[in-house]
């Protein structure tokens, strides 16, 4: 990554970029064949949106700018059963394939590793951009631990394509 896309803090007025970022990078699922076509008022729809506010009023979101500041990747956490957990990273197309998700993934793991041994994220095993991805960064699939990571993983297998394909994954961090 170039040493000029640096790593920051999210700003909460920038929530109506994030959206743009992850709707630009959902073309990779369209592509794989998992299309979510979720209205905005879906109940889903909203307690992402929900999450993503409250994460960026904790300062536990980041973005990359482009070199005229424009957020053109970024990263939610959030804690589930009071553990960390990575609720989305994604970068924006044009932007992709430079190390930028991994950056964002390095940066929450610091955060997680100040509070726990573990961070802990849910994602589709079947896709190569998801769970290989992840293995690559040091996660490993696990059974969820925990009420509300089953309930996360439960509402997303509720909503989402395949939801057989959904699964969580452990970082150990200690």
């Amino acid at each position: 990554m170039s040493a000029d896309l640096a790593v920051r803090t999210a700003c909460p007025d920038e929530l109506p970029r994030l959206l743009e970022i992850d709707g630009a990078a959902s073309v990779l699922f369209e592509q794989a064949g998992v299309v979510v076509a979720l209205e905005p008022d879906h109940p889903f729809v909203l307690d992402e949106l929900a999450r993503w506010t409250a994460a960026l009023e904790r300062s536990e979101a980041w973005v990359v700018d482009d070199t005229s500041g424009l957020p053109q990747a970024f990263a939610v956490a959030g804690t589930v059963d009071g553990l960390p957990y990575l609720d989305q990273v994604s970068v924006h197309p044009a932007f992709m394939r430079r190390g930028l998700g991994a950056r964002l993934i390095a940066t929450v793991r610091a955060w997680a590793a100040a509070r726990a041994d573990a961070l802990w994220l849910t994602t589709y095993d079947h896709l190569p951009f998801n769970r290989p991805y992840y293995e690559r960064l040091g996660f490993e699939r696990a059974a969820p631990e925990g009420a509300e990571l089953h309930a996360v993983l439960d509402a997303q297998r509720d909503a989402l394509p395949l939801p057989e394909r959904r699964v969580a994954m452990r970082l150990r961090l200690r």
